[in-house]
């Protein structure tokens, strides 16, 4: 299905800093703009501030002058909801209240022609339910732009019951035009990226209230370790605890209780108390003039251990172990091989060894039960990385079994490596990994569930909120196999619903095939 045709008139509904956003978008994509506001003065001082911006990006060369003033020039206000008569696609981007929007898409019926496109930007709405008092519901569909718009890539197509498909691909090529990465989505609870990234602060907030380390260690590790641009803390902070937390309630009420989306209780604190993050001045951390700087905690500096050895089985995980062998090697130490350990019946390969210790990657068990299952009390774990061979920061546990010469001479090997050391107490499944493998499992859910293709969910984590690899993308590096694995024991070690398997990730596992 093409796009709307430049020249085709777009008509955006609210001047607020969404809809000022998707105005300056589309003008400067060569569409015609009329904006409207209910706020007296709202849209001069919109198209004003585009104006501005506009002409930054020429300072900065990233727009011509030409192109500019031309953009500029699309810009239309209009003082009434009946001047979009002439609309081909009309944007909506209204407070969020079901009954407002419905009232406005009833008026916007009345007055654009019957093959206006009209689109809501929702972020947590139900097309369905905006689209149902509509004569004709099948032309409403969601056009979900992330802040800021012209910054963000992402926007989600989503498609209400009622939602011609035809309309749905139209905006699609629409928003493509206008220089977007959109991406299809079914209309259920948070969509794809308010749904799928629910895990990324929840494992967050319990590990902080399992004690595993403090907020600023926590983000340090997903930042320099799993490669995310924001810590879950320092996000919360930005986005507003009052709204993160008002987010989750929305999702896990909408799913029925899900144990999955539970909300915190430790958030629920931070609400109550006014903590808000940045916008009240405390929040996981402090803000303001004068405010102290959280700093991460990171391991005394201990002695290079002379020998290290690591025991393989084929090729099992060799995205992990290989980056960590080469960057041994490249720190001067001659790694040797050596049989898998093999315990109870248990084959631990792949792990590092030295002075003792016996270093593996985390499974989503402790690294407590981990030692007392194979019979090594002086047993590390280490989590996942994004990029083994360039992280500058590496996380381990050790069991509460392991004595101190083990675990200073797994410090010190890390250390040699060229990786801070954080430790974290030795909660399941460690920081990163329970991270990526909670946010892998509910993407799967989602394509399980038709909500979006696994490409699509792809794009929309890593265009809509910045991370660094695409969860299932993720899953598949790491390895299947091994994600299950780790939520199969997280599921155990807690004995909660919130951590079961996908299907479908089970069912790639027993395929052999990936996404």
């Amino acid at each position: 299905m093409a796009a709307l045709e430049q020249g085709s008139i777009v008509a955006v509904i609210g001047s607020g800093a969404m809809g000022a956003g998707i105005a300056q978008v589309a003008a400067a994509a060569g569409y015609p703009v009329k904006l409207f506001d209910t706020r007296p003065g709202a849209v001069e001082k919109a198209i004003a501030d585009i104006g501005k911006v506009y002409t930054t990006l020429v300072e900065k060369g990233r727009m011509s002058g030409a192109a500019a003033i031309a953009a500029r020039a699309r810009l239309h206000s209009v003082a009434t909801l009946k001047e979009v008569i002439d609309a081909a696609l009309v944007v909506e981007a209204i407070v969020e209240n079901l009954d407002v929007k419905r009232m406005l898409f009833a008026d916007l019926e009345n007055v654009v022609g019957d093959d206006c496109i009209l689109a809501t930007n929702t972020s947590s709405i139900s097309v369905t339910a905006i689209a149902a008092p509509l004569r004709r519901p099948q032309r409403l569909v969601g056009m979900h732009f992330f802040n800021p718009v012209p910054l963000m890539a992402l926007v989600e197509v989503i498609s209400g019951l009622a939602t011609d498909p035809a309309v749905a691909d139209t905006v699609y090529a629409t928003a493509a035009a206008w220089g977007k990465n959109p991406v299809h989505a079914k209309s259920t609870p948070g969509f794809i990226v308010n749904r799928v990234a629910r895990p990324f602060y929840a494992e967050g907030l319990r590990l902080l209230q399992e004690q595993a380390a403090s907020a600023a260690t926590l983000d340090a590790v997903m930042r320099d370790c799993g490669g995310f641009r924001m810590g879950p803390f320092e996000l919360m902070d930005l986005i507003g605890h009052d709204v993160n937390f008002s987010v989750t309630q929305s999702v896990f009420n909408a799913y029925f209780g899900d144990p999955r989306f539970t909300p915190s209780v430790l958030q629920q604190e931070m609400v109550n108390a006014g903590f808000f993050g940045r916008k009240s001045g405390r929040g996981f951390y402090q803000y303001g003039e004068g405010a102290a700087k959280a700093t991460a905690s990171q391991e005394a500096a201990q002695v290079r251990p002379e020998v290290v050895s690591i025991s393989i089985d084929a090729d099992v995980l060799d995205t992990v172990t290989r980056p960590l062998e080469q960057r041994l090697a490249a720190a001067g130490f001659t790694v040797g091989h050596r049989k898998p350990l093999a315990h109870a019946g248990e084959n631990e390969a792949p792990a590092f060894h030295c002075n003792g210790a016996a270093i593996f990657l985390s499974d989503g068990r402790s690294a407590t039960e981990r030692a007392s299952a194979n019979h090594h009390p002086d047993t590390v774990l280490f989590d996942l990385a994004l990029d083994y061979g360039k992280a500058t920061r590496i996380a381990l546990a050790r069991a509460d079994q392991c004595g101190d010469a083990a675990w200073n001479a797994a410090v010190g090997l890390f250390q040699a490596a060229g990786f801070a050391v954080t430790r974290l107490d030795d909660v399941p499944g460690m920081a990163v990994m329970r991270t990526v493998a909670m946010l892998a499992n509910e993407a799967a859910d989602a394509v399980n569930q038709g909500v979006c293709t696994a490409p699509a969910v792809d794009i929309a984590m890593q265009k809509g909120v910045n991370y660094p690899r695409g969860p299932l993308a993720w899953a598949g590096t790491v390895g299947i196999d091994h994600i299950v694995t780790v939520l199969a024991n997280l599921a155990a070690a807690y004995g909660e619903d919130r951590y079961r398997v996908s299907p479908l990730l089970r069912r790639k596992l027993a395929n052999g095939s990936g996404f």
